[in-house]
This record gives C-alpha cells, sequence and structure tokens, in this order.
C-alpha cells in the first residue's frame, strides 16, 4: 500500500480496501469498451459510515473517487480515473424496510432490482423499473443513471419510483432528500437532481421508493413484420387508441438473427421486425392493430407470457457475440419513431456499418448497438460517423441523446449540441456547489 490507501484503510474495518493489482483492475471498467485509468484502489463498502469515511478521507486528500455498482453500466459512467479509489457499493444489499401498507421499500444501493421485485411481489406489490440488466444490475447504478426498462411506457423512469435519498456528499456529509409520503413539496427537489447525475454530486446510500400493485393478469402480443417501419406504425396505433400496454418493445432483424443464430426462435427468412406488447387483462386489441403483420401470436398462459418476453430480454447478450457492441440511447417523441428508425437504417446502409435496433418503442427511446471487430482500442471511424448522425438526427426530431443509460464519458463530446452554453453554465455551478473540488467522477456526464 502506498501512504495515502494506508491512511484509507486505517479509518475503515479491515478488509474494505483493496490494493492488489489485478484484483483492482476487475473494478475499473464497466460494460463499455472504454479503456479505465489506473485507481489506488477500491473500496468494498458495507455501511454508510464506510462511505463517510471514505469520501472524508478523499476530501482531505483531495483523491477522486468513482462510486461503483454492479459495473453494468452502457455509458463509461463508472470507468475509473488516474489516481482514483473505486467505491463499490455492491455489498450493501440490504431491504431495510418493506411497507405494504404506504407500499414503499427503503434499499441500500447494491440491492439487485429483480431482487426488490422479488421480495414486492410477495406482499401483491412489485417495483416498477425494469432495465433489462434487471437480474444484475443494482438499485443504486439505476439511480444514478435514471435507468428505464421495458416497462416505462407505463410507470416511468426511475425517477418517479424514487421518494427520498440517503446521501452522503463530497466532504462526508450526510444528505437525507425526499420523504416517504406520496406527496411533497417542501423546498427544491434535490432527489430528482441526484437521480441520473451519474455520481458526480453524491454517492447513494439508501433510497426509499415507491412499489405499485402487481397486475393480476397480463397478457402478451408477439408480431412478426416484413417491414421495420410498419412494426414502428403498429406502436404509434397501438398508443394513439389508448390501449395503456406495460411494455412495448420492438426488434429489428439484425437483433433477432442474432438471437436465433443463438437460440434457434424459429426465425422465418421473411421477418424484418418483431413488435412485444403486453397489457393488463385482453390483448386482443393491440393483436388487431398490428395489421400489417405478417404473424401475431397472444399468450394463453403466464408462462407462454414469460417465454415471448424472454426472447426480448435476450437481445444484447446476443449482439454481443456478434462483436463489441456500442450501445446507445437515443430517445425521440413518440410520433416521430418511424423516422427515426429509418434514418438509422439508411445510416447504417451508407457507412457499411451493422447497427442492430431494438427500442423500448411505447416511449420512443431507440437503441442503436453499433457492432464492430474486437480486440480494437475502440470504435473505427466510420461507426463514430454514422453514431453522429443517428444523434443529430434524433436532436432534429425533437429528441434527446440518452433516455436512461446517461452520458458517461461516450457522448460527453454530443452533450453541448443538446444542452447549450447556458445550460452548461447551470450544470457547472450545481457542481460547484456539491463538490467544490471535483472529486466525485471528475470528467463525467457534464
Amino acid at each position: 500500500m502506498t501512504e495515502l490507501t494506508s491512511a484509507l484503510a486505517a479509518a475503515l474495518p479491515d478488509g474494505r480496501v483493496l490494493t492488489d493489482p489485478d484484483v483492482v483492475d476487475s473494478y475499473a471498467r464497466d460494460r463499455t469498451f472504454v479503456p479505465p485509468g489506473r485507481p489506488l484502489g477500491v473500496v468494498l463498502a458495507q455501511s454508510r459510515d464506510d462511505v463517510v469515511a471514505t469520501m472524508r478521507w478523499a476530501s482531505e486528500h483531495r483523491v477522486p473517487v468513482v462510486p461503483r455498482g454492479a459495473g453494468t453500466g452502457l455509458a463509461g459512467g463508472a470507468t475509473a480515473v488516474d489516481g482514483c479509489v473505486v467505491l463499490s457499493l455492491a455489498r450493501m444489499t440490504a431491504i431495510r424496510e418493506l411497507s405494504p401498507q404506504d407500499e414503499i421499500a427503503v434499499v441500500e444501493p447494491g440491492v439487485i432490482t429483480a431482487d426488490l421485485d422479488r421480495a414486492a411481489r410477495e406482499h401483491g406489490l412489485m417495483y416498477a423499473p425494469d432495465p433489462s440488466s434487471y437480474e444484475i444490475s443494482t438499485i443504486g447504478g439505476n439511480l444514478a443513471t435514471n435507468a428505464g426498462g421495458l416497462r416505462c411506457v407505463k410507470y416511468g423512469v426511475t425517477r418517479d419510483s424514487a421518494l427520498g435519498l440517503e446521501v452522503v456528499l463530497a466532504d462526508g456529509r450526510v444528505l437525507n432528500t425526499g420523504r416517504r409520503t406520496m406527496k411533497g413539496v417542501t423546498g427544491y427537489d434535490l432527489t430528482g437532481l441526484f437521480v441520473g447525475s451519474e455520481g458526480t454530486l453524491g454517492v447513494i446510500t439508501a433510497a426509499t421508493v415507491r412499489l405499485r400493485r402487481a397486475p393480476r393478469e397480463l397478457a402478451t402480443v408477439a408480431a412478426e413484420f416484413t417491414s421495420l417501419r410498419d412494426a414502428a406504425a403498429a406502436v404509434s396505433a397501438i398508443v394513439a387508441a389508448g390501449c395503456q400496454p406495460s411494455m412495448l418493445e420492438l426488434m429489428d432483424r439484425t437483433t433477432l438473427q442474432a438471437i436465433d443464430d443463438w437460440k434457434n426462435i424459429g426465425l422465418e427468412p421473411s421477418t424484418r421486425a418483431m413488435l412485444i406488447a403486453q397489457a393488463e387483462g385482453s390483448a386482443d386489441e393491440m393483436a388487431a392493430l398490428c395489421g400489417a403483420a405478417s404473424f401475431v401470436a397472444v399468450s394463453s398462459t403466464p408462462e407462454e407470457a414469460a417465454e415471448l418476453i424472454g426472447i426480448r430480454r435476450l437481445a444484447y447478450q446476443a449482439k454481443e457475440r456478434l462483436g463489441q457492441c456500442l450501445v446507445e440511447d437515443v430517445c425521440v417523441p413518440r410520433s416521430v419513431l418511424p423516422e427515426m428508425i429509418t434514418t438509422i437504417e439508411e445510416v447504417a446502409a451508407r457507412h457499411g456499418v451493422m447497427i442492430a435496433t431494438v427500442a423500448h418503442a411505447g416511449d420512443g427511446n431507440v437503441h442503436p448497438v453499433f457492432v464492430f471487430d474486437r480486440g480494437l482500442a475502440e470504435p473505427p471511424e466510420e461507426v463514430w460517423t454514422a453514431a453522429d448522425e443517428v444523434f443529430r438526427a434524433a436532436l432534429d426530431l425533437g429528441g434527446t441523446l440518452t433516455g436512461e443509460h446517461g452520458v458517461g464519458l461516450l457522448k460527453k463530446r454530443w452533450l453541448g449540441l443538446e444542452t447549450g452554453p447556458v445550460a452548461a453554465e447551470l450544470h457547472q455551478g450545481i457542481k460547484q456547489v456539491f463538490d467544490p473540488l471535483n472529486i466525485l467522477n471528475p470528467g463525467k456526464a457534464i
């Protein structure tokens, strides 16, 4: 250990600080290709007090701290920087409270998203945010990026389920934000400010989250289309008809082919897109609105419904089998989703780049995944050029650069196109208030 890390270890219980280079390296990156810096060490926090001690030490010695959950991020937000300490919150896994009467839970940041949902369902409730990585991603990471997922179309993103937070600030002070009531407008919305701040303003050590009544009956529709644009048009029709789906997911041919090559789902040669929709009660109206579909199936049992949704959850892993992935998540108004889908197809053809697209189509959140050869340090120039055109097209259509993955490192070069100079100045001012030494996840998000 260095003198610095020895002082950190002395401030924490035994075994909390790791400095072995090989072990530290395993905590230095997230799920992106972004090359990490060299950390001084890793803190395995097990309590709020561990986080407080770490931040006090970091503030005293002006050492950068990179908070980390499960490392499943897709924007480089948890990538280590040179000379930092990686603060892992993965061992803070307690569900401190689950109140069926108040329909809330108080959880630590290392709780796996699906584990919270399963705990809630024992009481007839559910935790609504549902990122595709819900079996491996953590609540803390979801809060840090304002994660979305498959059920956003009905229940919103993580911020819509976050009522209050316990946050350790850069200097080690503890701040409690928000409330445990359904309503509350006292003061500024600090909870909303921290959700989506990507670890740049504070370290979340607990969250009070809203639970919802679990639906008693869900029906699932899977529709195959010979045109991606027809599938996108069906999304618009379902939303316009007021069907209120709890899930409305779109996959293109490249994605479906990757899944079929892996799991043999019986993909037809003519299928260019698949739409998977889920709603409470009957799904017949949604099925009828897929008029241009070449095939439509409606689940008749919970097992069939789970099997259809399972196809969607295979998408990212299937694409990872094709090569390295630059995973993006532009979001556009639902009314222009067909135009956005068409643009992505045109960009892929123009630059000879493989783009596999999935979408949380019900809320206009499109995930174009740019696939390139393994072993490259970063995407080749044609991939960056294609990505640039996709991002600019989304903004031109009234959309945003990121719907749920965050800015991290990957999207910083485009951030100014969306925010503008006034917003950038305000962002920097807020950062200065919460982190005047710039030690919290420096160089990320803003």
